[in-house]
């Protein structure tokens, strides 16, 4: 008895070295992945998300199961990511308002995406059009201008809501050109954008994919584009750089985002996949076709990107003293 004993000991003591420690888990990922979207169900960034998670779990061979977190300009969303467990199975679409604007815009923000999130990568960026009524007086961006310094404060610019890249690409353009505008705040930006085409309202900068079909219907009138250089689909409405306010350089980017603290082999799979995803001609086309910059490239170049896009929103909710609703 004694001596089986002894056997058994010395076999598990061998096998120690041997066999070497258990992982801790199987081959990343073994299970159903959850992507979570700080918004609702049906928009711009639901809708990328649902596209983006098809192609990436067909390349990860795990479904990819997409979650509305709506509410407080992506902060709820945001902030459930956020405070996740690091495993790599709460992914989620950082966008930019909750990741470079809040910030500055909310006082009592629960989460710092600087500190409690971890890019994967840029999905996307998408610049926004200034567009008035077709039946407006003003056809240029001069016109515009030369009218707000006529009459300060009687031209007045819709929005989907206070903090997000409608206004603060309004706010911009004024602090560019040294004029005030009066805003006028919806609940979506779509609300804004009936508003303007019913004469409520003087002008809306809107992103690109939602004002063109009205765009090409005559229901809207270009007047210039937030990206730096013109637009294949818009190609004779100019930009703000080529009219002399280069800082109005504005694209609405979202990206994909983990929990601070996510395994690096773990945050270089999800990379990896999602730039393979990238690479679909359909969605490709679809991004292309909305007037959308292609994302892609390492977790750094995201991470850069969110921290300059910080700097420069910030200065600018500051100047303008905006204050969440």
């Amino acid at each position: 008895m004694k001596l089986a004993r002894c056997f058994l000991i010395w076999i598990g003591f061998i096998s120690v070295f041997t066999v070497g420690p258990v992982k801790a888990q199987a081959s990343y990922p073994n299970k159903p992945i959850n992507f979570v979207v700080p918004y609702g169900a049906g928009g711009g960034a639901d809708s990328r998300s649902r596209q983006i998670a098809q192609k990436m779990s067909v390349i990860l061979k795990q479904p990819i199961i997409v979650d509305n977190k709506p509410g407080a300009g992506g902060n709820i969303g945001t902030e459930f990511i956020s405070r996740a467990a690091p495993d790599g199975y709460t992914i989620g679409m950082g966008n930019f308002a909750p990741m470079a604007v809040n910030k500055t815009l909310f006082g009592n923000l629960r989460y710092d995406p600087e500190t409690d999130i971890t890019p994967i990568v840029l999905i996307e960026k998408g610049p926004l059009v200034l567009v008035v009524n077709p039946n407006s007086p003003y056809k240029t961006l001069q016109d515009i201008i030369n009218a707000a310094k006529a009459k300060p404060g009687t031209l007045t610019f819709s929005s989907g809501g206070i903090g997000g890249s409608h206004q603060l690409s309004a706010e911009i353009f004024k602090q560019s050109a040294g004029i005030d505008m009066i805003h006028v705040p919806y609940k979506s930006g779509s609300a804004g954008l009936t508003d303007l085409m019913a004469g409520n309202v003087t002008m809306m900068f809107d992103q690109m994919y939602s004002a063109l079909p009205s765009i090409k219907a005559d229901k809207l009138r270009p007047i210039a584009i937030t990206s730096k250089k013109r637009s294949p689909l818009l190609p004779n409405v100019p930009s703000f750089t080529e009219l002399g306010y280069p800082k109005v350089e504005v694209l609405n980017w979202q990206g994909l985002i983990a929990p601070k603290g996510t395994p690096k082999e773990i945050i270089d799979k999800l990379n990896a996949a999602a730039n393979e995803a990238l690479k679909d001609p359909q969605l490709r086309e679809l991004m292309l076709s909305q007037g959308n910059e292609i994302g892609g490239g390492t977790p750094a170049d995201f991470a850069a990107l969110i921290r300059s896009e910080s700097i420069k929103w910030g200065a600018v909710v500051r100047i303008a003293k905006i204050k969440p609703e």
